[in-house]
């Protein structure tokens, strides 16, 4: 499948670039932690199998990849970024977040981004008391990347905000993919951010996502941990139009050859609602101004 590479400018004038696979209804791709193009394979061949109904928008992330950065930091500035590809888009999209890319496609929707349906895996809240992160993380996570230590930023990150074992993450160091990690450490507070207010083991905060009112599917693994299974049926329970699916067998690093046909059908439905609702509104309004003229013959 062609892949179109390109760039934009979002609203404080960072570049955000980006692949685009595929023609039909707008779909962007919203990473987690670490994830770029040029890093995470895996969704760019979600992108290609999406690309066989879509167009499938795939961007690297703020300070990632092919983007730059501008400071400061502002979540705000994220969801400019995402209007950024909308535009490019045709002024719609669908999006899927993945990961910590869930919650800040949940507040571009909430942010007033016109977007018909979203979907979301594995949004990593912390939710049921089981484990939080400390309420110092982000501060001490802020502390080692001013002092340049991305290595020491990167393990804190999968120790304790992923809650990976220390002496997985000790074994990780010298594999491959730990110079990648390294590499884009410094937006790990970007992710920090983000995830505010819902790792701390309390329940979701009810007012971040009220303005969310499309259609969402939240998804999760049934091989992941439990405190993804809580974290997903606690954020369906929050909003009002959900579609829950557990996908058997998949952990938090899901198949796209098993989430794609998912989201495909999702947006499907999703986008076959909206154009009907909009057949439905023109129709009311041709008729309106039909028995309008009528009237006004009338007199």
């Amino acid at each position: 499948m062609t892949i179109n590479t390109s760039t934009t400018t979002s609203g404080d004038g960072t570049t955000i670039a980006y692949d685009r696979v595929g023609d039909g209804p707008a779909v962007i791709l919203v990473g987690g932690a670490f994830q770029h193009r040029a890093f995470d394979p895996r969704t760019g061949h979600l992108a290609d199998l999406l690309g066989e109904r879509f167009s499938v928008y795939h961007y690297d992330r703020r300070g990632r990849g092919g983007s730059s950065d501008t400071a400061p930091y502002a979540v705000a500035r994220e969801i400019e970024d995402i209007a950024a590809i909308v535009a490019v888009a045709g002024g719609t999209a669908a999006l899927f977040g993945m990961s910590s890319g869930a919650p800040l496609a949940l507040d571009a929707v909430a942010a007033g981004l016109d977007v018909p349906c979203v979907a979301v895996y594995e949004a990593p809240f912390l939710v049921d008391g089981s484990r939080s992160v400390g309420l110092d993380y982000e501060q001490r996570l802020g502390a080692l990347l001013a002092d340049a230590d991305q290595d020491g930023a990167a393990s804190l990150f999968l120790t304790e905000a992923a809650g990976v074992p220390a002496e997985m993450v000790a074994g990780m160091h010298g594999a491959p993919m730990w110079p990648g990690f390294e590499e884009v450490a410094h937006t790990l507070v970007y992710d920090a951010r983000i995830m505010r207010g819902t790792v701390d083991g309390r329940p979701l905060p009810v007012d971040r996502w009220a303005a969310v009112r499309i259609p969402v599917l939240v998804a999760d693994g049934g091989a992941s941990p439990t405190t993804m299974r809580t974290a997903a049926d606690a954020l369906a329970a929050l909003l009002p139009d959900t579609r829950r699916v557990t996908l058997a067998d998949q952990d938090h690093a899901v198949d796209p050859d098993v989430i794609a046909p998912v989201l495909a059908e999702f947006y499907a439905d999703a986008f076959t609602a909206r154009a009907a609702s909009a057949r439905s509104s023109a129709s009311a309004g041709s008729s309106a101004s039909a028995g309008s003229s009528a009237s006004a013959d009338d007199r």
